[in-house]
C-alpha cells in the first residue's frame, strides 16, 4: 500500500485525484496540504508539511507554483519522493525541480496524460521523418480559467520537436504585428481560451500540397489524475533523479 500526501487537495484537481485514489486498492491518501484546511474528503488537511502526523511514502503536488519551494524543500529535507503535477511553472521553477532531483526522486512532466506523452513521441517521430520541408504549427485549447499561455504541454511538444533539429528552431507566439513571410526556422504556437475545454493539443505539419495533423483531446481531468497516481506508485523506491512518463511506461 502506497501512502500519499496530496498537496493542493482541496483544489479542483485535488478533488479529482482524491476520487481517483478512492477507486484503487494499492494506494491511499493519508493527509492533504492546502491553504483551506477544511476536511472535505475524509482525510486530515494541514497548511504545513511539518504539521503532518502521519507516515507517508510519496507526495503528489497539484497545487500552485508559489507553493513549489516549500514542497520541494520538504521533499529534499526528508528524502520523500515527489510527483510534480502543478502547471504554469517558470523556467526558474523547473530549474529548482531539476536541482531537487539530485537529492530525491522527482517525477515531472508538463502533462500527466499517457495519451499526451504518446502525442509527444509521435510528433517527434513525424518531425524526424518529414524534416525541414514541412512548416510546424502547434495549437492548444483550454478553458477560460487557465492562466498560463502557451500551455506547458505545448512547450513540451515544441521542445521535443526542436530536439530533432538540434534546437535551432525559434518559437513564434504572435504574428499579428509582422508583415513578412513565414520563415522556415520556426515553430508557431497558438493559444485558445474559452468555455470549459479541458485540454486539446494539435500539431500541424504543413508541406507542399499536403498537411499532416496529430492531435489529442482530453474529455475530463481524470486522465491527468490517473497519470499522477500511477507516477506516485511508480516512483516510491526509485533512486534520486528525474523521472517522466517514458520511465513509467518502460517499467511496465
Amino acid at each position: 500500500m502506497t501512502n500519499i500526501v496530496l498537496s493542493g487537495c482541496n483544489g479542483k484537481m485535488g478533488k479529482v485525484v482524491t476520487a481517483c485514489i478512492n477507486k484503487r486498492d494499492d494506494c491511499k491518501i493519508v493527509a492533504g496540504i492546502d491553504l483551506n484546511t477544511e476536511m472535505l474528503n475524509g482525510y486530515p488537511v494541514f497548511s504545513n508539511f511539518s504539521d503532518i502526523d502521519k507516515n507517508f511514502d510519496v507526495i503528489i503536488d497539484f497545487s500552485h507554483p508559489s507553493a513549489l519551494p516549500n514542497v520541494l524543500g520538504f521533499s529534499v529535507s526528508n528524502n520523500i519522493p515527489i510527483v510534480i503535477a502543478t502547471t504554469g511553472l517558470s523556467d526558474a521553477d523547473i530549474a529548482n525541480v531539476k536541482a531537487a532531483s539530485k537529492s530525491t526522486p522527482v517525477f515531472f512532466t508538463f502533462n500527466m496524460s499517457l495519451g499526451v506523452n504518446l502525442l509527444v513521441q509521435l510528433a517527434q517521430k513525424a518531425a524526424a521523418v518529414l524534416g525541414d520541408e514541412f512548416d510546424i504549427e502547434i495549437v492548444e485549447k483550454h478553458h477560460n480559467q487557465k492562466i498560463d499561455a502557451p500551455s506547458g504541454t505545448a512547450i513540451m511538444l515544441a521542445n521535443s520537436i526542436n530536439e530533432v533539429f538540434n534546437n535551432k528552431l525559434n518559437y513564434e507566439y504572435d504574428r499579428h504585428s509582422k508583415s513578412a513571410k513565414r520563415p522556415k526556422n520556426e515553430i508557431g504556437m497558438h493559444s485558445i481560451r474559452g468555455g470549459t475545454i479541458v485540454g486539446e493539443h494539435e500539431v500541424i505539419f504543413a508541406g507542399h500540397d499536403e498537411v499532416i495533423t496529430i492531435s489529442h483531446s482530453a474529455a475530463s481531468k481524470e486522465v491527468f489524475a490517473v497519470g499522477a497516481v500511477n507516477a506516485a506508485t511508480y516512483i516510491v523506491g526509485c533512486k534520486p533523479g528525474m523521472y517522466d512518463m517514458k520511465n513509467l511506461v518502460e517499467s511496465r
